[in-house]
């Protein structure tokens, strides 16, 4: 009798479908960056704890660290067909209970545990996410007891064997916007053995109280982090505001290296929150003006549909100009190839109309591309050969590979330099964002 396959075992068809995916995976973003990657523990089992915010993309961009395969665990509920549970299976997703699930199929987890520990066994990293769902914010939700359960229970089951949990900090440019840009920043690890010992002389619910402490305190470290409150919209807008001053002006050093690009765009914007924190205790009058101000300034923002990216800009006005004359040189390109995507653009609105969540918006765009773009590319090759020369067949069809990424990015340039034109002519806004850069300025 055949041995059963287990989900982390080796199989060449994912393994060679993997190179594909992490392609599409990485086109679907300007630029992707992973942050601390060596500080991955190499002695031991790994369970990587990522914030939530984006669907199926944050498992993406997780998976696309290497190409070393790892187990994800999801939602037990989309189990429940037999051969879905074969896919899932095949694309190293085990099912978890939830507490919305009800106590008794909670106790059902015994056996993910069981597997989850074999897998772990094996050296294949083990991805839960630990806030349980996803929230569009830059910001954290409560973390789960399910990936503290696991790893209690994991390393009581392999004291031979060092357990780590690891945060992992996502942090995107756009939670909605397809091609933003995507930042992953490895966090300081925990090593649960160790965690153990040390704390003992604590009950377990208490241990598993203080582990999940330092849990939302190290993924905390790894994102931008804004406290989900009634200031997060203000504090957000602050934070665009004086990205440009912030970075400009201050020196971000970390381990003696210049911080530049995404690395000081994300330590500008936490170093902004933690001085709007700072003061709210020591001068709560300015603070409450200071995010009153930020209020106001979101609230004319986007009911005029500007984009924050307006706001923060690095170069401004001039950079939109020279992007704009890009637009135009990429035009006689852009249309055909807009022209050839409308079946993938009308996929994707049809499916926006069926899933009102908007954080799936982005890895609708991503499945897509990943399977509707191959289907069109051998239709068109086809119509290209049956009706050209092989040797102008050949030219048309490479040339029209990257029609997606240009056609969005051209359209997007077109969709910023209207964005700016409409906060140029909104001098009430842009005066709104001049006080809050100096009464920020004069107050930090």
């Amino acid at each position: 009798m055949a041995k059963e396959k287990k989900v982390q075992d080796y199989d060449f068809m994912y393994d060679f479908l993997r190179y594909y995916v992490d392609i599409v995976m990485k086109l679907s973003y300007r630029k992707i960056k992973y942050v601390g990657k060596e500080f991955i523990p190499k002695d031991g089992a790994i369970i990587l704890a990522p914030n939530h915010t984006n669907a199926l993309m944050d498992a993406m961009v997780v998976l696309g660290m290497d190409h070393q395969p790892k187990v994800f665990v999801a939602r037990a509920d989309i189990f429940r067909n037999p051969k879905i549970a074969k896919i899932l299976k095949w694309l190293k997703i085990m099912p978890i209970m939830r507490m919305r699930d009800g106590y008794e199929e909670v106790k059902k987890n015994n056996e993910t545990i069981e597997r989850a520990v074999d897998v772990l066994r094996d050296r294949v990293p083990f991805c839960i996410f630990p806030e349980g769902t996803h929230q569009t914010k830059y910001s954290s939700l409560p973390l789960a007891k399910g990936i503290f359960r696991i790893a209690f229970q994991a390393q009581e089951l392999m004291p031979d064997m060092p357990l780590y949990i690891v945060p992992v900090g996502i942090r995107y440019g756009s939670f909605f916007r397809f091609r933003s840009t995507a930042r992953v920043q490895i966090g300081e690890p925990i090593n649960v053995g160790q965690f153990i010992n040390e704390h003992s002389n604590l009950a377990p619910a208490e241990q598993m109280t203080a582990i999940r402490e330092l849990l939302t305190e190290r993924i905390q470290k790894s994102i931008f982090y804004i406290p989900n409150d009634e200031d997060y919209e203000a504090m957000y807008e602050i934070c665009a505001t004086v990205v440009k001053h912030q970075t400009k002006r201050c020196k971000f050093v970390v381990d003696g290296k210049r911080l530049r690009g995404m690395d000081a765009h994300f330590e500008a914007n936490n170093r902004t929150v933690r001085e709007v924190m700072r003061l709210k205790e020591s001068n709560p009058e300015v603070a409450a003006e200071l995010l009153q101000l930020g209020k106001e300034a979101y609230e004319m923002r986007t009911q005029q549909s500007i984009s924050l990216k307006s706001v923060s800009a690095k170069n401004g006005l001039a950079s939109r100009i020279m992007q704009m004359f890009f637009f135009i040189l990429k035009l006689p390109y852009t249309i055909p190839a807009s022209i050839l995507t409308l079946p993938m653009v009308a996929v994707v609105k049809f499916l926006f109309t069926k899933i009102k969540d908007h954080a799936f918006r982005n890895s609708i765009r991503f499945l897509i591309n990943l399977v509707l773009w191959p289907i069109l590319m051998i239709i068109y090759a086809a119509v290209a050969y049956s009706l050209l020369p092989w040797e102008w067949a050949l030219p048309i069809t490479l040339a029209l590979l990257p029609a997606p990424i240009v056609a969005q990015e051209t359209w997007r340039m077109l969709r910023l330099f209207k964005s700016d034109i409409k906060l140029h002519n909104n001098k009430p806004l842009r005066d709104k964002y001049k006080k809050i850069r100096t009464l920020f300025i004069k107050n930090k």
